[in-house]
């Protein structure tokens, strides 16, 4: 018998959860630690920011779900990995600390086989001042609470405005020089655009998308070369071209640094310290690890071999330039190379290095996007290390572990503006491979034309409506569910 501990429920941990108890008998425990009660649909969290969704239909509750599919659950919190155990306890262990009931504050340590750290990122708003979010006039989508808390405060703005003769400003955008998740702040803006439409206040209001990228369309991924139609275009003139058809306005290269009530300090790559004023903000915070420790069976501290701000897997860490790197330095089967009954995938994982060129204002800031690996990326990742576990639970070290990379991984992306089945256009993008390959396709910027392709339409919308519904019928799963792609 084997148990395995999954530390975090969100896409990762509970697709790994779910993977893992459909293919391995009740004999082999899995255990769920998360301090989160429910599982969120977090793409949808852009529908829920605009009061098209209710919170209520993006998250369900864990526990009664796992109890029914004989998954162990404790809501609690990652306190330090024990890799080793300790003098007085042989197997390996994760503390972790109750958070709510009874149990509220008291620490346990849990034993495992294998460990699936799947605890995604922080949301690290404390590292832009005063980004808190609902407070400043500055929100952010990225749970359904702050998302709910978004809707609230566009809809007051629209309302005052509409009855008003007033104008009003909305900036849109990343809220620190490093932050990631562009694609979630773009889809968000064009929702927002679309509402102000709908409710007559579009000519009364500039929306104004505030980015870290050098270009638009970069999306923490270097932008990319694509097919539109019969076309080949950059996704920075997809973007520009979906931007000015919408008036909206853009700020390139901005490294926010501050955030004040109705003002937004920031950076930009020439060195000029500039502020953009703004009635509503959504801005997207840094993600960060979570700053968990890790000790050897001495009780020596060993958190270096485990974490480098996210969790060290089988990459090339080695340093070097930006221009030296190689797809090959990508992780492949998210296993920490001194401890390998530990995984990370999806955001968990420590990335080797920027996908996007690092760039440095001229006062020495960084500003550039960090890696993203959310969506796609962190449900696949998830079951390559499910599958992984499994194997080596069946064949031990004779185990041939199933691989994964980006940098052979595709991803899709569809940034829906609207709702409903006949009002809305969505705007599909199409990425292969994620981490750009500039040896096997040199003149295409690094992806295989073939299946990097953008489009524009109502399709891709409906498609975005319909992969709601299918993925939350995939993560309560309900007859089938495996059948869903990841």
């Amino acid at each position: 018998m084997s148990k395995i501990l999954i530390l975090g429920a969100g896409i990762a941990g509970h697709s790994a959860a779910s993977h893992l108890r459909r293919k391995l008998s009740k004999e082999h425990e899995i255990l769920v630690v998360s301090p989160n009660r429910n599982y969120q649909w977090v793409p949808s969290n852009i529908w829920v920011g605009i009061g098209r969704m209710k919170a209520e239909e993006v998250f369900f509750p864990l526990e009664p779900l796992y109890r029914r599919k004989s998954i162990g659950y404790k809501q609690a919190k990652v306190v330090s990995f024990h890799p080793e155990g300790k003098v007085t306890e042989t197997k390996p262990f994760v503390t972790i600390e109750y958070l709510f009931g009874e149990k509220a504050g008291i620490q346990e340590n849990i034993n495992y086989d294998f460990v699936i750290n799947a605890t995604g990122p922080k949301l690290a708003f404390e590292l832009t001042e005063g980004l808190n979010p609902g407070s400043h006039k500055a929100y952010s989508v990225c749970t359904y609470e702050h998302a709910t808390e978004a809707s609230d405060a566009l809809h007051k703005l629209i309302s005052e405005t509409k009855s008003s003769n007033k104008k009003a400003k909305i900036l849109i955008g990343t809220g620190h020089a490093k932050a990631t998740c562009q694609g979630a702040a773009f889809e968000y803006i064009l929702n927002v655009e679309k509402e102000l439409v709908r409710f007559g206040v579009r000519d009364k209001i500039e929306l104004t998308w505030i980015t870290n990228e050098n270009e638009l369309g970069d999306f923490g991924m270097d932008g990319m070369l694509l097919t539109y139609g019969s076309q080949t275009m950059k996704s920075s003139e997809m973007v520009e071209m979906v931007f000015a058809d919408r008036g909206i306005k853009w700020i390139l290269g901005a490294g926010v640094s501050k955030i004040e009530d109705g003002i937004a300090h920031y950076e930009n790559l020439d060195g000029e310290y500039r502020t953009e004023t703004y009635d509503f903000a959504m801005l997207i915070p840094a993600f960060s690890g979570h700053g968990f420790k890790a000790y050897d069976r001495e009780e020596n501290d060993v958190t270096s071999k485990l974490f480098k701000g996210f969790m060290i897997v089988d990459a090339d860490y080695t340093s070097k330039p930006y221009e030296e790197w190689s797809v090959q330095d990508w992780p492949e089967t998210y296993q920490n190379p001194s401890y390998p009954n530990i995984f990370a995938p999806g955001i968990a994982f420590a990335p080797p290095h920027s996908i996007s060129k690092p760039r440095k204002s001229k006062n020495g800031t960084a500003i550039f996007p960090s890696p993203p690996r959310t969506g796609m990326p962190s449900g696949i990742t998830a079951k390559i290390v499910a599958d992984n576990i499994i194997d080596l639970i069946k064949h031990g070290k004779l185990a041939i572990l199933q691989k994964g990379s980006m940098g052979n991984m595709g991803a899709a992306c569809i940034a829906s503006a609207g709702y409903g089945m006949t009002q809305g256009s969505g705007i599909s993008i199409t990425t292969f491979p994620i981490v750009p390959d500039y040896k096997k396709y040199p003149t295409t910027q690094g992806r295989d034309l073939k299946r990097t392709f953008g489009d524009i339409g109502l399709a891709g919308h409906w498609l975005k409506l319909t992969l709601h519904y299918a993925f939350i019928y995939k993560a309560k799963m309900h007859p089938f569910w495996w059948l869903i792609p990841e």
